[in-house]
Order: structure tokens, then C-alpha cells, then sequence
């Protein structure tokens, strides 16, 4: 019950944040929400023993989100995280500081940077992007319950299926499909299909690595802020990776 309210609430601010906020509305929840996201990061890299990127990361972060040339602001990034390996104690630590720093910071913000580019295509796309991870996540579950027999990543996420993960992909593929019918009509049904099943592949490989890093960490969950849901990275862990997906594919053929 608690997921379904907190799903009732967040999908309609979503849908008027992506579709009729103003352009810095938009910007100002990705950035919150990108900050939120790292800090719970943040606290996975500390349980993995590794130095915390901290407000230094959010600081690139939110400079690689917003920067009109990712390309110098990435190499920045890295240099940052460089430095930032200078102050770990153990030496032994500090590639993997460096490397964890760069990593949240493109994972998380270069994530929504993609999203303020898909955005700018056309904001529909944006919300068919993020619609493959919703009504995928719902198919899984629902599939996963009725026929699921045969483990996933049982070492990884022990409830996943792969009759949940095909349902996933179907329920993906009808629901950017009915989307676009109405709301994006100039894009072919062949576009639609493939940008839906590579977008919706993207997310659920999302919420494996997402998984991954949690079960290393030794925690269940990132957060504890959306209740039944877990934490924000939890929330957004398929979307990180279904949004560039989209609007890298979209860049190709557009």
C-alpha cells in the first residue's frame, strides 16, 4: 500500500515536471533529485569501505549536468576525483576513491544531463523513456509473481525472473508503443518497437548494477525517503540507464 501511494503521488508531479514545468522547474527537480541520489551513492561507496566523493562530487555533479561542454567538464571530473584520492589514508584506497567519485558523478548527472537533452528533442520522448521503466516494472512484478520459475541473478537480485524480465520488455514495448501513438504519431511503429525494447533492456540491466553495488555494500536499500520504495537510487536506478539509451539511439536517427 505505502508503494502505491508514494507511485500515486510521484507520477503525476513527473508527468507535470517533464511535460509543463518551465524549463528551470525541470532543471531545479532533476538537479534535487540528482543530489539526493548521489548522496545515497554517497553512503553505498562509504559501505563499501571506499572514500566518499561527498559535496565535492555533488559540485561536479551539478557542473556536469548543467555545462554547455561535457567534454572538458568530464576530463575536470576525472581530475577531481584524482585529487580527491589524495586525501584517502591507505594509498591502497585511493584508485578505487578516484574511480568511485567519477563514476557517481556521470552515472548520476551525466544521467540527467541526457534527460535535459531528450527534453530539448521533444519532451514526450522523455516521458516515453521514463514510461518503458514504470510500466516495465509493473509488468515484472505482476508476471514474475504469476509464472516466474527460472532465476535471473540469483546472486545479484534472488527475486528477479526471467519470465518477470520478459514480461518487463513486453509490458515496455505495448506501453511506448500506445504512447507514441498518440502523443509522438511522426515516429514509425519500427522506431518505436526498438527504441522501446533497447530503452526497457537498459533499465532492467539498471536495476541489476544498482542491486550489485547494494548487495556489496551489505544494504537492502539506498534510502529510506520514499516509503515502499526504498530510496531515491532505487526509485531511478532503471531510468539511469534507460534515458541515455533512448536519447543516444534517438541522436542516431533523428
Amino acid at each position: 500500500m505505502k508503494r502505491l501511494a508514494t507511485a500515486l503521488v510521484l507520477i503525476p508531479l513527473t508527468v507535470w515536471v517533464v511535460l509543463w514545468a518551465p524549463d528551470w522547474a525541470f532543471k531545479a527537480v532533476l538537479a534535487a533529485i540528482g543530489l539526493i541520489a548521489f548522496h545515497e551513492f554517497d553512503q553505498i561507496a562509504e559501505e563499501n569501505k571506499i572514500a566518499r566523493p561527498g559535496w565535492l562530487g555533488m559540485i561536479a555533479g551539478l557542473a556536469f549536468m548543467l555545462a554547455p561542454a561535457p567534454d572538458v567538464v568530464i576530463v575536470l571530473v576525472a581530475i577531481a576525483g584524482m585529487l580527491l584520492s589524495l586525501r584517502v589514508r591507505e594509498l591502497t584506497g585511493s584508485m578505487a576513491a578516484a574511480a568511485v567519485f567519477t563514476l557517481g558523478v556521470v552515472y548520476i548527472f551525466g544521467a540527467w544531463k541526457c534527460a535535459i537533452g531528450l527534453h530539448g528533442l521533444n519532451p514526450h520522448w522523455l516521458m516515453f523513456a521514463l514510461l518503458l521503466s514504470w510500466v516495465g516494472d509493473t509488468a515484472a512484478l505482476y508476471v514474475g509473481r504469476a509464472l516466474g520459475r527460472h532465476k535471473l541473478a540469483p546472486q545479484v537480485s534472488p527475486a528477479k525472473t526471467w519470465e518477470g524480465a520478459v514480461g518487463s520488455l513486453i509490458g515496455g514495448i505495448a506501453g511506448g508503443l500506445v504512447y507514441a501513438h498518440y502523443l509522438i504519431p511522426d515516429a514509425s511503429i519500427g522506431m518505436v518497437m526498438g527504441l522501446a525494447a533497447a530503452g526497457n533492456i537498459a533499465g532492467q540491466v539498471g536495476d541489476l548494477c544498482e542491486s550489485a553495488m547494494k548487495r556489496g555494500a551489505g544494504v537492502k536499500d539506498s534510502g529510506t525517503t520514499l516509503p515502499g520504495h526504498g530510496g531515491w537510487l532505487d526509485r531511478i536506478d532503471s531510468t539511469l540507464f534507460s534515458v541515455p539509451v533512448v536519447y543516444g539511439l534517438l541522436k542516431l536517427v533523428v
